[in-house]
Formats: C-alpha cells, sequence, structure tokens
C-alpha cells in the first residue's frame, strides 16, 4: 500500500519564529529587510521539493510599548512587504508556491483580486492568497480608524470579501482570449462575466482586468481557527495553516472544519490542512535541545513580557511566578485561549509561559531527525494533518537543518516527494483544475 504523502510548507516572516532569532550568532540582524536572505530561504525550500513559502503579514507595527521600553528591544518592527517581495523571487524559483496574507479589513477586493491574479500570472500559476481579517488596533491607526471593526463585522466582511475577489477571478473563462489577428478579434464577448456584486459592504462591478492564469486562480488559503474562521476555510479554501499546540487539539480542529464541507458540497480531500510545525533537530536529542536551550539564553525578559502582553493581556497584577489567569480581553482568542489552556496542562507559570511562547508558532518537536518524523508521520496517520507548515525558530538555520537532517528521513519513509509532479501550486497539491463558476452553470 502506497503511504500518503505530506504537504510541507516554509513558513519565513522576520527571521524566523523564535523571539531571540536576531541575536542568534549565525542570523543577519537586519535579514528581514533584505531580498539575498528570503531568496535564498526560498530557493533552499524549493530545492527540497517544498510546496510553497508563506508569508504572515500585518499592516502595521503590532505591538505597544508595554512594558516600557519593550518595544525597542524587538525585532518585529521593519519587513519587506510581501506581495512585493514574492514578485521579486517568482522568476527566480521555478516550482514552489507563493502565498501571502492580505487582510480584507483593509484592503478592497478588487486590490486583491488584482494583485494575486497578476502575482499568478507572473510564476506561471503558484500564486496563493491568505486570507485574514486582521485584529489590532495599531493596524486600524493606519487606515483612518480609532478603533478596529469588531468581531463580528470583520467575518461578515470576509465571508463577502472573499465572494467578490473570488468572482473577479472567474470574469473571463480560460479560452476567452482568442487573439485572432486576421479578424482584429482579441478576447470572445460571450466569455466575459461581469460580476455586477452589490452586497452589505461592497459594490463591485468589474470585469477584473487580469486573465486567468495557468492554475485558473490563485489558491485560498485560511489561517483562523474559530468557528467563524472555519466556515470560510470549509466554503472557499483549498489551504488551512492552523496554529495548534498538540495532537488532540489537532484531531478535534480537522475533523472540524472538514466535517463543515459537505454543506458547501465539497469533497473533503479539497482542503489540505496544514498545521504550524516548529522543528528543533539535531544528530542527537542532546545536540537539538542545546540549539534550543542556546536562543532561550538570548530572550530579553523585557521582549519575553511584552510578547505575551500582547497576546494574554495585561498580567503585570500577577506574580509572574504564579500560575497564568484567563486572558484579558484577548484579541485573538483563538490563539490566547489555546496557550492558555496549555498552560493548565504543564503547569507553567507567567514567567515559563513567555519562554515557552518566545520558541515560535506551531507545535514544538525537538529531537533526532527520526523523533521529527515519527511526530509529523503521527499526526499524518492519526487525522490531525495533510501536511505542515514549517515554522523554524530562525533562518536561515532552521531550514538549513530540516533539508540536511529531517528530508532524508522522510523520504528514506516514502513520506515526502523527491520531485515536484506538477507546474503549479495547485498541482503539486494534488488539487484537481479549477473550474469557472459560469462554466459549471453552462454544463
Amino acid at each position: 500500500m502506497t503511504k500518503r504523502q505530506m504537504k510541507l510548507g516554509l513558513s519565513m516572516r522576520y527571521l524566523g519564529y523564535h523571539d531571540a532569532a536576531w541575536r542568534h550568532p549565525d542570523v543577519p540582524a537586519n535579514g528581514s529587510s533584505e531580498f539575498s536572505h528570503f531568496l535564498y530561504c526560498a530557493q533552499q525550500a524549493e530545492r527540497a521539493k517544498f510546496d510553497m513559502v508563506f508569508f504572515a503579514d500585518g499592516l502595521g507595527v503590532r505591538a505597544n510599548d508595554t512594558p516600557p521600553g519593550s518595544l525597542s528591544h524587538s525585532n518585529r518592527n521593519v519587513e519587506l512587504e510581501p506581495l512585493t517581495l514574492l514578485s521579486a523571487l517568482a522568476p527566480m524559483t521555478k516550482h514552489i508556491g507563493l502565498v501571502s496574507t492580505a487582510s480584507t479589513t483593509y484592503n478592497e477586493p478588487y486590490h486583491i483580486a488584482r494583485k494575486f491574479a497578476s502575482l499568478d500570472n507572473i510564476s506561471g500559476g503558484r500564486a496563493g492568497w491568505n486570507v485574514v481579517t486582521s485584529w489590532s488596533e495599531q493596524e486600524a491607526w493606519n487606515f483612518s480608524r480609532e478603533k478596529h471593526l469588531d468581531y463580528e463585522t470583520r467575518y461578515e466582511r470576509a465571508r463577502e470579501f472573499v465572494d467578490v475577489v473570488t468572482g473577479l477571478w472567474d470574469s473571463w473563462e480560460p479560452d476567452a482570449f482568442v487573439h485572432d489577428k486576421a479578424t482584429g478579434q482579441f478576447y470572445d464577448p460571450a466569455k466575459l462575466h461581469t460580476l455586477h456584486h452589490k452586497g452589505q459592504h461592497f459594490a463591485v462591478r468589474g470585469p477584473l482586468s487580469a486573465r486567468p492564469s495557468p492554475q485558473g486562480r490563485p489558491l485560498l488559503v485560511q489561517a483562523g481557527a474559530n468557528p467563524a474562521g472555519q466556515e470560510i476555510a470549509a466554503a472557499d479554501a483549498d489551504v488551512v495553516y492552523a496554529s495548534i499546540n498538540g495532537l488532540e487539539q489537532a484531531q478535534e480542529y480537522y475533523a472540524s472544519v472538514k466535517a463543515r464541507m459537505p454543506k458547501y458540497h465539497r469533497d473533503p480531500d479539497l482542503l489540505k490542512i496544514m498545521p504550524a510545525l516548529v522543528p528543533i533537530v539535531g544528530r542527537t536529542a542532546t545536540e537539538a535541545r542545546a540549539k534550543l536551550d542556546q536562543l532561550q539564553a538570548l530572550i530579553d525578559p523585557l521582549a519575553g513580557y511584552a510578547r505575551i502582553y500582547g497576546l494574554m493581556g495585561d498580567l503585570s497584577a500577577y506574580d509572574f511566578d504564579g500560575p497564568v489567569p484567563e486572558p484579558v480581553n484577548a484579541k485573538m482568542r483563538s490563539l490566547a485561549y489555546g496557550w492558555w489552556e496549555r498552560s493548565k496542562q504543564e503547569g507553567w507559570t507567567i514567567r515559563q509561559m513567555y519562554a515557552e511562547y518566545a520558541v515560535g508558532e506551531g507545535f514544538r518537536a525537538i529531537g533526532t531527525p527520526a523523533q521529527i518524523v515519527d511526530i509529523m508521520e503521527e499526526w499524518m496517520n492519526a487525522g490531525a494533518a495533510d501536511g505542515f507548515n514549517i515554522t523554524p525558530t530562525h533562518l536561515p538555520g532552521g531550514i538549513d537543518d530540516f533539508v540536511e537532517l529531517v528530508l532524508p528521513e522522510l523520504h528514506r519513509r516514502g513520506l515526502f516527494r523527491t520531485e515536484y509532479t506538477g507546474a503549479t501550486l495547485r498541482e503539486n497539491l494534488g488539487l484537481p483544475p479549477h473550474v469557472s463558476r459560469w462554466v459549471k452553470k453552462s454544463v
């Protein structure tokens, strides 16, 4: 029996996901603003035959100087705009998917539809849009708002936003452009479809001034763990990027999202759920632990507390060597409560939690290549994942270690490809060709 092979993405925002990554001696402190840094990491992931590189994004410096002085101790401030960066990476790569976050709260649907359709054409069918609603007050202040939109409004807007974008992407049927020089006809007017959308949040006429790409349209990626985000994923997404802290939680989430799909007339296999994984690998378990210890020793206490302040709220009234209290006015509810539940299970103090939180986003796997792959294989077999979004502690070291140490073990067990199987991101993920809504209606 052939084993089910996993899908892999590399998340490469900033300099890695550990809060002290920029202080690591092998990490370029200014790398998050250097094209060469991201080019190396993307090409390394492509050499390993990863499905995609992934960029999270925010439209502002999403932190306050709380506690005072902490903001200047963080490296999460300046970075390259991801769509610009991915457009530059597109001609420097050939196979790997190029996925970026873009907010439905602080953009307009036509902008997003056009930009991602353009990236999809530039890259030959390798683009993906990670749909988020944004969550911080700091972003609101950059877009003429005093306060962030409320939770319900954000998700109502997001649902309609996705409907409009996907409608615009179907403006032209695949064979609409006849380019007949003899007759002078550039396109077949019967295969142009103007959207004429009018809804609660948007009025968008269309059509989109971008043709379909080799994969039909960009992929949709979704990262929300709450019920509203799960509905968007079940209805439209091709990939889910989930930040989950344990196998049981991953199984519950996987089952919940997939169970929602039939009501949207979608086969659950059409959605690839890829939890975040932080692999810390060494040739021995001792070497792997030493790599983590090196980074933990570099955590700035001010920066460490500031990171959970943004997640959990102001905990200054509590004993830092006492238990972690319930989140206070959490802006990212699912993430905050996930960490709170984990802190209760592990018996962490506040101080221990910020040290743990500093390690990175996702489930942590520490050990030898065989131990790392044991975890990955267990999640795959247990109905918890279709693959993983690798969120390294630091870059480029994290991707170098994965390629050198973990990849051979994945190959030995037949769990990951040795060559790309398609020309587009959709094909490499094993997803069927996109069919325009207008073609569906005419069949």
